[in-house]
């Protein structure tokens, strides 16, 4: 049943998302997400089941009382089944548009095996220069500012 509500949410426009998203989250939302690469300089990324712009970078919201760096730990569980450590804190953002709070940390992972779930269909590596088409330019953005600025460690 879940899945099939999934297919029908994505179906729907991107207002609607960003409607629905503003009458049930709280007014300003935190959130955290993993920025991970792999030793040719590939991103990680999450093909979503719900989302209009269904690949995106693995992230996830905060739970109350939650500490960043196990949320980020414990989403990634949830919606892919594996196991990453936390190497550093890359940056923290805010989104005017829709009140919200993004801490973007450089992640890798340690164990385990891709498993699909009812957020999560697939997980893939991709050139940073050739990012899927479906996917938020925000993330984007984000992804091309990491690689710039990771190796001279600026933060943003």
């Amino acid at each position: 049943m879940i899945p099939f509500l999934l297919r029908i949410w994505r179906t729907l426009p991107l207002w609607v998302h960003f409607l629905a998203a503003k009458l049930v989250r709280p007014r300003f939302r935190a959130a955290v997400a993993a920025l991970i690469f792999n030793e040719q300089g590939q991103v990680l990324l999450f093909k979503h089941t719900y989302r209009k712009f269904e690949w995106g970078i693995p992230a996830g919201g905060l739970e109350y009382r939650e500490q960043p760096v196990d949320a980020i730990k414990r989403e990634f569980f949830e919606e892919a089944g594996m196991q990453i450590q936390v190497e550093q804190l890359l940056t923290v953002v805010s989104a005017r548009e829709d009140h919200h709070l993004g801490v973007i940390y450089l992640c890798k992972i340690l164990s385990g095996e891709f498993k699909a779930s009812h957020e999560i269909s697939e997980m893939r590596y991709f050139p940073v220069d050739e990012l899927p088409a479906m996917m938020l330019t925000t993330e984007k953005e984000l992804i091309k500012w990491a690689v710039e600025n990771r190796k001279t460690d600026k933060r943003r």
